[in-house]
């Protein structure tokens, strides 16, 4: 979570420092890297980030802690995620990428702290239960 230096072939973010970040959302997992000094760009697993995210709203809720802080056009950022499907994942970037401008500025805390966006949503599905349907649904009782 310190600063580092990136030294990556085909990454054209190589060679530049950055901060990192962790954020998870239901089964996703989420490896921010932001970069000072940028240009905006957002690359989700070597792609841009619309076309990792088929729905624009998706999009908007992934970059929602750059905009917070209004370093949306500012900062280059790089992300891997894997797992979950696609609400987790933008959720688990949208949690990594805040971590990740807290380290790098510490004053920051405050508006993202105070937007929810430095809180973990920790709810997971729950897991089914034997001689049940779904982790809850029972089997439809017949009297007779």
């Amino acid at each position: 979570m310190t600063q580092q230096e990136e030294k990556t072939e085909g990454n054209p973010f190589s060679n530049r420092k950055y901060h990192t970040g962790t954020g998870r959302r239901k089964s996703a997992t989420a490896n921010a890297k932001i970069y000072a000094r940028g240009k905006g760009r957002f690359l989700v697993n070597h792609r841009d980030i619309s076309d990792h995210f088929a729905y624009k709203a998706l999009v908007e809720v992934a970059k929602a802690s750059l905009k917070e802080v209004g370093k949306d056009q500012d900062i280059d950022v790089g992300v891997r995620v894997s797992g979950g499907g696609p609400a987790g994942q933008a959720e688990a970037i949208r949690l990594a990428v805040a971590r990740a401008l807290v380290v790098q500025n510490e004053t920051l805390k405050p508006a993202l702290r105070k937007a929810g966006y430095l809180t973990v949503d920790a709810r997971v599905k729950e897991r089914k239960k034997p001689g049940l349907k779904r982790a809850r649904r029972a089997p439809q009782w017949s009297k007779r």
